[in-house]
């Protein structure tokens, strides 16, 4: 089993159906926008209200509570699943 990191600066609605998707924000304002979208918000980290290592063991354990089925992220919870696209057909610049 996977469980994808998703980090965002923009709040991109990204989840896939057959793994769940941690979305992680990376700044505040995102996850004060959109809080039913966003699962970990790392913007405290230049906020200076939590340092990476306390960001970073909030994470590990939001992944382990994600892959035991503890908790649902986000996407999971509003059925937001993109299609799984393993090779780009685009062309790579």
């Amino acid at each position: 089993m996977n469980v994808h990191i998703f980090t965002t600066g923009r709040g991109t609605p990204y989840g896939l159906a057959m793994a769940p998707v941690i979305k992680v924000a990376s700044n505040s304002g995102l996850t004060r926008k959109w809080p039913d979208l966003i699962d970990l918000d790392a913007g405290t980290i230049a906020s200076g209200e939590a340092t990476v290592e306390e960001v970073g063991w909030a994470l590990f354990r939001m992944v382990l509570d994600v892959a035991s089925g503890r908790k649902k992220t986000w996407a999971d919870q509003w059925g937001l699943h993109n299609d799984l696209v393993l090779f780009n057909p685009g062309p790579v610049t």
